[in-house]
């Protein structure tokens, strides 16, 4: 490239901006349930923690939320934001995704954007609402949604195990790398295959509820 070429770039920055970690809604204060599996022991180190959050972004992210969420894009967000609240296993994850879609819903307005105007609102659904109506393409805004979920679950690991920034990186650059896979699957699946099956994940947020010491909400 020589000097004083300039490069198109095709992600929209806005996008970035609701990916941002610095966008106000509170994320960092919920470990989704991760804090749990590190009291209990399952999550210790760096490979430990891969796997958790590996497996809770295929078994429970990939098939329910993020088709979920290509819905909500398309139409439909009360319905759809009403089946997603439904699929919350525990009271934590409930009030966790009830908190940032509030968050994230009444920034709206600031950014230019229409609120929801429903009576709760999950994170998906006020993600997707800002994504639509900057008419964000739903499988750049998916692939950023699913980034900002794992580089979340990645910073509450390095808190939680605890773990050192150079095992984080090394984590989100093996964990991003199925973030494309995921979304190309995700726009497959039809409403009958839906699932959000982790077992482990239910038991332990639960737990969590009860957890004496805690760093996360949950």
């Amino acid at each position: 490239m020589t000097t004083g070429t300039i490069m198109a770039i095709s992600i929209d920055p806005r996008l970035l901006q609701l990916a941002s970690p610095a966008l106000p809604v509170g994320a960092y204060s919920y470990s989704g349930g991760l804090e749990a599996a590190a009291e209990a022991g399952i999550v210790k180190d760096a490979a430990s923690a891969q796997q958790w959050i590996g497996d809770v972004l295929e078994f429970a992210v990939a098939r329910m939320e993020a088709p979920v969420f290509l819905r909500m894009m398309a139409g439909e967000v009360s319905r759809w934001n009403e089946l997603f609240l439904a699929s919350r296993e525990t009271a934590e994850l409930r009030a966790e995704t009830v908190q940032m879609g509030y968050s994230l819903n009444r920034l709206l307005p600031d950014l230019g954007l229409s609120a929801l105007e429903l009576e709760e609102i999950s994170f998906p659904a006020a993600f997707a609402h800002a994504a639509s109506s900057w008419k964000i393409d739903p499988k750049d805004a998916l692939t950023a949604y699913l980034w900002s979920w794992t580089e979340n679950q990645v910073m509450a690991a390095i808190k939680a195990v605890p773990l050192g920034q150079t095992d984080g990186q090394r984590l989100l650059l093996a964990l991003g790398s199925q973030v494309s896979r995921f979304v190309e699957e995700a726009r497959l699946i039809n409403y009958e295959n839906l699932g959000n099956f982790a077992p482990g994940l239910a038991m332990l947020s639960t737990r969590h509820e009860t957890q004496y010491s805690r760093l996360f909400r949950s």
